[in-house]
């Protein structure tokens, strides 16, 4: 974990000193180490108004689904998320839409939200059912996934059964101020924080619970879970998050884990920790698709 983290540091901070952004995303594109992608089923898709890829386990239940979106600060999505991407759809056992939504800072807030949206549109005209959908996401994703379920909710469409939150953004209006804890334990630093949120949106737009979604009304949201290290930069905003969510009484849990870093779920089953979080993240999608699936079969009998 470690060494891990201090490549990702050096990777980070060279392609912040990169002349522009399109150059920055080819080299980290290029430092793809790590082990090899797991077998598993990849296949694209170009809409009309979004594209993405299916992530699917040979004999996967493909009703149950994982809307997915990616880190990066809203400007990056490196090759090697594919891996990510794979373990995630592992542990949780189902399929996983991994949407490539518009990257910052060529395409500002909201137009990742709107990708959002019509890729969650397209998978309930599609068929997928409300109950056996889960929307998820790390980092930048994991803000989009909070603002997604804000939209959706305020749109009064089907709500998911589930949101996974990894290490979430949600306060872009003050994102320099973390507690980094000991210097090199995390591998994202307040000026990358600061560079991210220029990009991605105007100052004026920082206080949009769709940008900042802890100053959200989180009531009528679906059960939110989320995943965070106690010694990332993000921290104390994720535990403002979940500290307001319970002043709300909303359906929100935080899980975090000592000495971990940002998006430390990335470690796959070669730290214990990462594995553990991995395995509570199946476990929790598995718990509560069966609550909504019998919640959904009681209200049809009912009919």
């Amino acid at each position: 974990m470690e060494l891990g983290t201090q490549v990702m540091q050096g990777q980070l901070a060279v392609a912040f000193r990169m002349r522009d952004v399109k150059e920055a995303r080819l080299y980290l594109d290029s430092a793809d180490i790590g082990p090899p992608v797991p077998e598993i089923d990849r296949r694209e898709v170009c809409g009309d108004k979004f594209r993405g890829h299916w992530f699917a386990p040979e004999h996967a239940d493909t009703r149950k689904t994982i809307l997915y979106f990616h880190g990066g600060g809203y400007s990056f999505y490196p090759r090697a998320y594919a891996r990510f991407l794979a373990q995630i759809t592992l542990a949780a056992k189902t399929r996983t839409f991994a949407l490539d939504y518009r990257l910052s800072p060529e395409h500002r807030f909201p137009a990742q939200l709107e990708d959002a949206l019509n890729a969650y549109r397209w998978l309930l005209g599609d068929g997928t059912q409300p109950e056996d959908l889960v929307v998820a996401g790390d980092s930048a994703g994991g803000n989009l996934t909070l603002a997604l379920l804000l939209s959706v909710r305020d749109a009064r469409l089907p709500l998911p059964a589930l949101a996974i939150a990894l290490s979430p953004a949600t306060d872009f209006e003050g994102p320099q101020r973390g507690v980094p804890g000991e210097p090199g334990v995390d591998w994202i630093e307040p000026d990358m924080l600061q560079r991210w949120a220029d990009w991605f949106c105007d100052s004026a737009q920082r206080r949009n619970p769709l940008v900042s979604p802890v100053r959200a009304d989180l009531r009528g949201l679906p059960p939110i879970y989320i995943q965070a290290g106690r010694a990332e930069i993000l921290y104390p905003s994720i535990q403002a998050f979940a500290d307001r969510a319970r002043d709300q009484r909303a359906d929100v849990v935080l899980e975090s884990w000592e000495d971990m870093n940002h998006d430390f779920q990335m470690f796959g089953l070669d730290v214990p920790q990462s594995a553990e979080a991995l395995r509570r993240l199946g476990e929790v999608v598995a718990s509560q698709i069966r609550n909504r699936e019998h919640k959904a079969a009681v209200s049809r009998a009912s009919l």
